[in-house]
């Protein structure tokens, strides 16, 4: 599985450390994350005056003077735009990856906002370092972001982030060999030229089966009893699908770095310069295609996650003024800070509102639109990847079979429902 990129060495810590990385003292260790963000964020109409210090949080890249001090130009344009509020800004270097080792370590001594990686909201909630959120912000949120882009953010029923940039898989191309049309379709580009896709992998053969209506944890993956839903008639459907897709000749297991020859392959935007060297003035980039199960088109749908704004309940600000740390967070992962963002280092928005001519900026974003799912959250969620996994390779190695896709298809259901009960 592809992991959101951001693992430091233990020196991020120390440095978080000597720059300041503490938050106010004073705050009580594992401050409650429930419902008084909830009522937090509703009070951020509130004009009441207030002289504060915030510590935020962030990547050394958006501090740095090459990329335009992006983090500290926003915090400064927030203050411009609450006078109300007299605001000392203290900054400390924390990767979105770390969050919740930095935060959870002792959050009352941490930032009162920071970005952290959306998979880290369970183990930054079990630490009391994450405010749920809602109000005015949230339904801003919501109505600028897709529902895939608002449900990385969602846990059991509530939101506890503002997201600034999704993370999730589509497809890279060669114009000069599959036109706009064809790529709308997995089964027509396969009768143009090879095509390779990760078959194996299991944060990617998801895409299939979703695309026929299976399901993990519900409808949007928020709904822990309903654990997976890999069985039946729609899901056999799909592995015969498979099985026909390994036969093709025009299709290879893999991407375009283990099959030269292939003209689209399936990745994220990591792999942009591969993509590049590949295919040079003929990339084109896209969002997953469809495919033709029984005669009908559905769309292939990617995991997604995000990276966002997240408010700390344990610090003293947050006991204090908890107003302004909600709308500190709400400020950096909205339309004209993402804007920015995207300006000054590349970071793909979710923001509807912001239309870009960037063609893998722009994949990326149809992509968390409408070619996604959220990768769920729910604890369980680990029993997934190893049953999933065993199908590719199986269909991969040709073990998978018309004759046995039925009871393949119900072993690999049966396997990820009954390790998610033991």
């Amino acid at each position: 599985m592809k992991k959101l990129m951001a693992t430091m060495m233990a020196v991020v810590l120390s440095v978080c450390l000597l720059a300041g990385c503490g938050g106010s003292s004073g705050g009580s260790s594992g401050g409650n994350s429930g419902s008084g963000g909830g009522e937090a964020a509703a009070a951020t109409d509130s004009k009441e005056t207030a002289d504060v210090t915030v510590t935020v949080w962030g990547p050394q890249e958006d501090q740095s003077d090459d990329n335009g001090k992006w983090l500290q130009t926003q915090c400064e344009a927030f203050a411009a735009a609450h006078p109300e509020w007299k605001i000392t800004f203290k900054y400390g270097v924390c990767s979105e990856g770390d969050a919740k080792t930095n935060i959870g370590t002792d959050p009352s001594v941490g930032a009162d906002v920071y970005m952290f990686a959306n998979d880290q909201i369970p183990d930054l909630l079990k630490t009391g370092g994450l405010a749920e959120l809602g109000g005015s912000n949230v339904e801003t949120m919501k109505a600028n972001n897709s529902e895939t882009t608002v449900n990385t953010v969602t846990y059991d029923g509530s939101v506890y982030g503002f997201p600034f940039t999704g993370n999730t898989w589509f497809m890279y191309y060669d114009k000069s060999v599959f036109s706009d049309e064809d790529i709308k379709s997995l089964d027509a580009m396969l009768e143009k030229g090879k095509v390779a896709f990760p078959l194996d992998n299991s944060w990617y053969i998801a895409a299939f089966y979703v695309a026929n209506g299976c399901t993990l944890f519900g409808e949007n993956g928020g709904d822990a009893d309903a654990g997976f839903d890999f069985s039946g008639d729609k899901a056999v459907a799909v592995t015969n699908y498979l099985v026909d897709l390994i036969a093709n000749p025009n299709f290879s297991n893999g991407d375009v770095g283990t099959n030269a020859d292939a003209k689209a392959f399936f990745s994220g935007t990591w792999d942009y310069q591969k993509a590049v060297d590949a295919y040079g003035d003929n990339l084109g980039i896209a969002a997953p295609p469809s495919i033709n199960i029984g005669g009908e088109m559905k769309q292939m749908k990617s995991f997604a996650g995000s990276k966002a704004i997240g408010v700390n309940p344990a610090t003293a600000l947050y006991k204090e003024h908890p107003e302004i740390a909600v709308a500190l967070a709400a400020y950096l992962g909205g339309t004209d800070a993402q804007k920015a963002h995207f300006e000054l280092r590349n970071i793909i928005p979710t923001d509807n509102n912001i239309s870009v001519d960037d063609a893998l900026a722009k994949a990326q974003m149809d992509t968390m639109a409408y070619g996604s799912i959220v990768q769920p959250l729910q604890a369980n969620m680990g029993n997934y990847w190893t049953p999933a996994e065993s199908m590719g390779k199986e269909l991969v190695a040709g073990t998978v079979t018309h004759d046995n896709a039925a009871d393949k298809t119900e072993a690999m259901n049966t396997s990820m429902n009954t390790s998610a009960v033991q």
